[in-house]
């Protein structure tokens, strides 16, 4: 599974509100009466500064005033995206495209108001061009060759900073989500003087370039290679240091697309030392810069990518970490997705879990965020690879927010069961070994998380060790006491899984080696005189025996013959309370090591094998009474389970309440 990477974004706005130019109070008072007359105001205005346009092109002072003043005109109109295509049908476009040049001078003119005109046409059609139905017309009109000459006058030094952002910005807009637009800023030679303004003394203006690289950059091979090729990358990553926020989320942001989709430039980007910037950014007071450099970092972190260990080594993951529980949606989401991508590589996926991702990432699928859940089930998948965070996973919660969640879509349902199938395939060995001290020692809430998440993971194998010989059983039963309507029903649930996964025990299962070393002495030995050196007397009958085979069998009969018992030394041994046929099984297992056992002797034969200590005859018993449980006589079978602490009789009859739960809830009792 291999996450895909977020969509990106190919540009920042320039923020209309935070564009501050002044207004004369003539200009204000026209604004204010569109604003308040509406549709015939607007186009009164509009018609007026089209015809100051149309016949101020010269360097006269008069006329170049007049022009800077119809250019702020409407570009403070075009802020508001309901004028644009009022001003776009008014005209306007051939006229503010002609100002983006400077009108013809003969030698020696003075120029007054220099760029100034060329400023306010680059920031009307600017706004004009955020409606991508006006953006060919703006170029037919043949904006692109002007707003590039413009970029082009830094070189000389000629031009102002704030002319070279307004129509870097410009270009921003022109080209957004317009490939052909792209080709034509690239053909007209427009990136590397975008470049070399990233070099420009002022922030504002290196915003602007980076801003326009971006966008340029964005899916587009052609526009990538060439900005490599200008050399763009050492500035970008000296950039991502720059005190003001703004600048450093759009190198960033030019970086990501730089790299997006391809192998070469990214092992490019990585050569020109661009990591630990990127990384430095994830700890940025600037929530927008972070979210592109997680971003990045899960661009860098993709599965043909080496250097995954590198960025964990590096210091990314703890601020990743701390990202995952922002209020803001959107850091969730590319920090969840950067730690996704790092989770596959099996060297991070332990360090992860242990700085504490575990949680906040089980906490993201409880959003109603599709992309959210999405990103968050693919990094919990990943982190579900290694047995060293299985402990840590169930621990936390996180079996049973895994299935207790609401997932959206049947793709993140498929990585969730996936998930619980990889935690599923590592109970084992050394695993469930922890999980069962976790189980004995850790405080309450943990030895219950551990008993439920193993009701749904283990083997079936493994269930007697974990519930049985373990204490998963009792805890699952103290949670159905709960007075937590939320507990009982966990709990209910997880008996319900062990009683589906239960396999019949078989005979072998049911008798595992005893704990005491048996020495079988064979089938003709059995209630043989020859050799005997002790006789049991049953019901008035004798059975011949052999105390070696006793002693090396059985505890209890160890206790009676090299204890300070009166059986000690007697010849003659009387057995009470105990019938012959029952007292002639037991001792043909311990001789034999196998039994026929009936239903009908099963329940006594239960009693003088646990008497004796022979847990694998107990067992064996425990299996034939199991075999026979109805409906009716549940409940004496779970007493009797409960009088020889028979655990796996109480298993058993526990596993047959659970499966017949409808028809016993009808009986008394």
């Amino acid at each position: 599974m291999e996450q895909q990477p977020e969509k990106l974004d190919d540009r920042s706005f320039p923020e209309r509100k935070g564009q501050k130019r002044k207004l004369e109070e003539g200009d204000e008072r026209e604004i204010s009466a569109v604003a308040t007359d509406g549709g015939e105001a607007l186009l009164r205005v509009v018609a007026t500064q089209v015809s100051v346009l149309s016949s101020t092109f010269s360097w006269k002072e008069a006329d170049r005033a007049a022009a800077k003043r119809a250019t702020q005109i409407l570009a403070e109109l075009a802020k508001n995206e309901d004028f644009v295509d009022v001003i776009v049908e008014g005209g306007a476009v051939p006229l503010l495209v002609e100002h983006l040049q400077a009108p013809p001078y003969g030698d020696g003119a003075l120029k007054p108001l220099e760029h100034e005109v060329e400023k306010g046409s680059a920031l009307a059609l600017g706004y004009l061009a955020i409606k991508p139905e006006h953006q060919k017309l703006i170029i037919d009109n043949g904006a692109l060759p002007h707003l590039v000459n413009l970029l082009k006058r830094n070189k000389n030094g000629s031009s102002s900073r704030s002319v070279l952002r307004r129509a870097a910005d410009a270009i921003i807009n022109l080209a957004h989500e317009n490939h052909t637009i792209k080709n034509l800023v690239r053909l007209e030679g427009g990136i590397p003087p975008l470049v070399e303004l990233l070099e420009f003394a002022d922030s504002k203006v290196q915003r602007a370039a980076a801003g326009a690289l971006r966008t340029l950059a964005f899916k587009n091979e052609a526009n990538k290679n060439q900005i490599v090729d200008c050399n763009a990358l050492p500035m970008l990553i000296l950039l991502l240091g720059s005190e003001d926020p703004t600048v450093h989320y759009e190198a960033v942001g030019v970086l990501g697309n730089l790299v997006h989709s391809s192998l070469n430039i990214k092992k490019k980007v990585l050569d020109a030392r661009a990591l630990q910037p990127v990384i430095s950014l994830l700890s940025s007071c600037c929530p927008e810069s972070r979210r592109e450099a997680a971003l990045l970092i899960g661009q860098f972190a993709a599965s043909d990518s080496d250097c995954k260990a590198h960025i964990v080594q590096r210091g990314a993951v703890c601020p990743l970490i701390e990202m995952l529980e922002s209020p803001e949606v959107k850091l969730k989401e590319m920090s969840a997705f950067a730690l996704g991508r790092l989770a596959q590589d099996s060297h991070n996926q332990a360090g992860i879990a242990h700085k504490g991702a575990l949680g906040p990432l089980l906490k993201l699928l409880e959003s109603e965020n599709i992309s959210l859940q999405r990103k968050a089930a693919f990094a919990l998948y990943g982190l579900a690879d290694n047995e060293d965070n299985v402990s840590a996973f169930i621990s936390v919660g996180g079996v049973q927010k895994l299935q207790e969640g609401k997932f959206i879509v049947q793709a993140i349902k498929d990585c969730v069961s996936k998930t619980v199938k990889r935690l599923e395939g590592k109970i084992q060995g050394r695993v469930l070994t922890h999980l069962l001290y976790l189980m004995r020692s850790s405080d309450k809430l943990i030895q219950r998380r551990v008993a439920l998440a193993l009701a749904l993971l283990c083997s079936p194998e493994d269930q007697r060790t974990i519930f049985v010989d373990g204490n998963g059983l009792e805890l699952l039963l103290g949670l159905l006491d709960s007075t937590n309507a939320k507990q009982q029903l966990d709990s209910a649930v997880a008996l319900y899984n062990i009683a589906n996964r239960s396999m019949a025990l078989s005979l072998v299962d049911a008798a595992p080696p005893s704990p005491t070393q048996m020495v079988y002495l064979g089938e003709k030995y059995v209630n043989n005189a020859t050799l005997s050196d002790v006789t049991f007397l049953v019901e008035g009958r004798r059975f011949y025996a052999h105390r070696i085979c006793l002693l090396a069998s059985s505890d209890a009969f160890r206790a009676m013959f090299d204890g300070g018992y009166r059986e000690k030394d007697a010849r003659d041994i009387e057995i009470p309370n105990i019938q012959w046929e029952v007292f002639e099984l037991m001792m043909r297992f311990l001789y034999t090591g196998s039994v026929n056992i009936t239903k009908e002797i099963a329940e006594d034969l239960l009693r003088a094998a646990d008497q004796y200590l022979l847990e694998g005859l107990k067992r064996l018993c425990e299996y034939i009474i199991g075999q026979d449980i109805t409906v009716e006589n549940i409940g004496s079978k779970y007493d009797l389970s409960e009088a020889f602490n028979a655990k796996s009789l109480k298993q058993t009859c526990i596993l047959f309440i659970l499966k017949h739960f409808d028809k016993l809830s009808l009986k008394p009792g």
